[in-house]
């Protein structure tokens, strides 16, 4: 049986009247590559910080590879790697030098061959030298990253870690962060492009208002609550069809659970007196199950 990368037992936490976690269960395997979905101030962040040691839970426990994130702190935070959301930097540093004063808060001297091949892989080499305050938004994200690896954590967690980054840095980070991950280090993703955690996560949980309200593999996710879709452009318009919806400019989109039902929906609209002139199919999508799963929790 796989080892839990990270353990979380009835974590609960308020601010004031708002509960921010409301008694989460959530158990991580090592090795998973896990997505953590939710709106803003579903409590995702909060979570993480507890995690991180940033902010104590009011009730439960939240372990990293075995090691209680409040009794055993300091080996907790060995085992993490956090890239946060948050643009934070220290201005008066190169890329380079604050590379090597985060490997001394973890007691890492001579890291200069880790910190040389953390800086290939997110092409920051050409920055090694350059200071803080004057790289992108987007070079300061992947410091960010590289910052979170200097030690060589087992579990990493990226929230929101492309915010910001172009299409080709954002290839070249996922590259990366898929190779950490086949080399066994555990990944937990937050973020907004849900396309992203649909195409690399294993599992997902979605969380709203503090509470995990969906927690499975993301094709089973996929295969609960999402459909597929036939949209259809006509050459007139008809009238109204049962399960269809007008998208304008001639189309219409029917949702189906199954490929069979397209020559039932071709029929239904030749009977109209509808000539189609363009049909395309559509997969089930995250962003399908995601909208649905917050509707209805």
């Amino acid at each position: 049986m796989t080892a839990a990368a990270i353990r979380i037992c009835g974590a609960t936490k308020r601010y004031g009247d708002l509960r921010a976690l409301d008694g989460v269960d959530l158990e991580i395997a090592e090795g998973e590559f896990f997505g953590l979905l939710g709106p803003n101030g579903a409590g995702k962040t909060t979570l993480i910080s507890a995690l991180a040691g940033l902010v104590r839970a009011d009730a439960g426990t939240l372990e990293v590879m075995g090691h209680d994130v409040v009794r055993d702190y300091r080996k907790a935070r060995q085992q993490l790697g956090v890239v946060p959301q948050e643009l934070v930097f220290d201005p008066f540093f190169t890329v380079r030098e604050a590379l090597r004063i985060q490997s001394g808060y973890f007691g890492i001297r001579n890291n200069d061959d880790w910190i040389d091949e953390i800086l290939a892989n997110l092409d920051l080499t050409a920055k090694a030298g350059a200071n803080m305050r004057s790289l992108s938004g987007g070079m300061k994200r992947r410091v960010l990253v590289a910052q979170a690896l200097v030690h060589r954590p087992p579990v990493i967690v990226l929230d929101e870690p492309t915010a910001g980054v172009d299409v080709e840095l954002r290839q070249g980070l996922w590259q990366f962060i898929r190779k950490l991950n086949g080399a066994g280090h555990t990944i937990v993703l937050t973020t907004h492009y849900l396309e992203e955690a649909e195409t690399l996560c294993g599992r997902i949980a979605m969380l709203k208002a503090g509470r995990i309200v969906a927690l499975d593999t993301t094709a089973n996710l996929l295969a609960r609550f999402a459909t597929h879709s036939l949209k259809l452009r006509l050459a007139q318009p008809v009238p109204a069809l049962p399960g269809s919806v007008s998208l304008g400019q001639g189309w219409l989109e029917f949702a189906i659970d199954r490929y069979d039902e397209v020559e039932g929906r071709l029929r239904q609209v030749r009977e109209a007196g509808g000539e189609v002139m363009e049909m395309k199919l559509g997969e089930p999508d995250l962003e399908k199950v995601f909208v649905g799963v917050m509707q209805s929790a």
